[in-house]
């Protein structure tokens, strides 16, 4: 009876295990028709927003910039500009944190983690704001409307 318990428990945590991490996709990689292959890109000009990126080198950015198509430049921007403004309001938060430290822990082993906390959001901001600008001006050659890009 003990066995068949452990049988069953182990089971049961075998298939939570592989429905937990063995069957992720990634939303990149599925098309409409579920078949887990991206879609062939168009070749004259770009229609699809790209993500949120800060691994890709701003040069990089700027190139795909140039074939995309304003609807898809302006959905970039417009998620870039959400992702800043989510982390200017963890910058303010963490920058307030810091202010509440007392005088006599402002030098502690706590305030040292947070003000690297700081430094990293600060880092992470201004690179989103980096690549926030090359769909800007992008959108700006291009003409279009720009009013609900304001940040």
């Amino acid at each position: 009876m003990r066995f068949k318990k452990r049988q069953i428990l182990s089971c049961c945590l075998i298939l939570l295990l592989s429905m937990t991490f063995g069957c992720r996709k990634k939303a990149d990689d599925q098309t409409a028709s579920g078949t887990g292959t991206k879609p062939p890109a168009p070749a004259a000009t770009q229609t699809r927003a790209a993500a949120v990126d800060l691994e890709r080198a701003v040069s990089e950015i700027q190139t795909e910039a140039q074939t995309m198509t304003v609807e898809s430049l302006k959905a970039t921007a417009l998620k870039y500009k959400d992702a800043i403004l989510a982390k200017q309001a963890d910058v303010e938060k963490l920058a307030a944190k810091i202010k509440e430290i007392p005088l006599t822990e402002a030098l502690g082993e706590e305030a040292k983690k947070l003000k690297a906390d700081l430094g990293n959001l600060e880092t992470g901001l201004k690179a989103l704001k980096d690549r926030f600008q090359v769909y800007y001006d992008a959108l700006k050659q291009k003409g279009a409307d720009l009013t609900d890009l304001a940040l």
